[in-house]
């Protein structure tokens, strides 16, 4: 019975002692949170006030919720009577062994920071790479998040991403429509050109100048290939592409001149049996 009136005196004892360093710790780290998120919103208020581009706001945003989160545990660990200098050494040994074992994350930071010094890209802008395409909706400190063109979310690494040729769609004002057109070999070629010729000029998308280009491309096996070369604004690329090529169908339908597709001739030959 001594015991038992010793051992709970003990343990009243600990939690008078560490109750309220424990009760502390947890209310500098509820409210440290609180604080990171206000100080990131701050920051990201400033920088979006001062027309900084959006890429950059999110990753600043990032590395500054980290940075305070890191001061906040530290002071929650020091009101626990934890020594934070010894602390902080035995974290430096264990980052070095972290480190080694998380090189692929470790690269993905790196990796988004050159993203940022460079800047291949900003968002809003559409590009492919880390073999996926789609549009920049952010950048964080490990990760690159993309939106294809059918509403998906992709979150690519940022060193995969770096790592890989990045092509851009949206840093030019212009792209060129390129098409491919094959009619039959007894086709007029003159006046298929007149046809494709005056598709391009009706069509206010496109570009005089440059002025479109049509020419015979190739002699292909079963058809007479022309190429259609055509300048548009960027935002109107994919409609171009999509209503030229509906209306070369229709109108070389019209003139009566064919489209051929692969075909091939069977020649059946009988056999008389003796």
């Amino acid at each position: 019975m001594e015991n038992a009136e010793q051992i709970l005196a003990q343990v009243q004892e600990l939690l008078a002692v560490y109750g309220l360093k424990i009760l502390a710790a947890l209310a500098i780290l509820l409210i440290g949170r609180i604080a990171a998120k206000w100080i990131k919103s701050i920051v990201e208020r400033t920088m979006t006030r001062g027309k900084t581009d959006p890429m950059i706001i999110g990753f600043v945003g990032s590395i500054v919720f980290v940075g305070v989160m890191v001061f906040v545990v530290l002071a929650a660990l020091s009101q626990l009577g934890i020594q934070t200098t010894s602390f902080i050494a035995v974290l430096g040994a264990a980052g070095l062994a972290i480190g080694l074992a998380l090189q692929g994350s470790l690269s993905n930071f790196a990796a988004g920071f050159l993203l940022i010094i460079f800047r291949p890209f900003k968002v809003g802008d559409f590009i492919e790479g880390g073999g996926t395409s789609g549009i920049v909706e952010n950048i964080q400190i490990f990760t690159t998040t993309l939106r294809t063109g059918d509403n998906k979310t992709v979150i690519v690494p940022n060193a995969k991403l770096l790592d890989d040729n990045i092509v851009n769609y949206s840093t030019k004002p212009t792209r060129r429509v390129d098409l491919t057109v094959g009619v039959a070999y007894d086709a007029d070629l003159a006046e298929v050109k007149k046809i494709l010729a005056d598709i391009a000029a009706k069509d206010g998308r496109v570009k005089a100048d440059p002025a479109p280009l049509i020419a015979v491309s190739e002699l292909a096996d079963n058809s007479v290939n022309l190429v259609m070369r055509m300048w548009a604004d960027t935002s109107d690329y994919w409609g171009v592409y999509f209503d030229t090529t509906e209306a070369v169908k229709l109108r070389l339908d019209e003139a009566g001149i064919g489209i051929p597709y692969p075909q091939r001739d069977v020649h059946l030959y009988e056999h008389k049996v003796a």
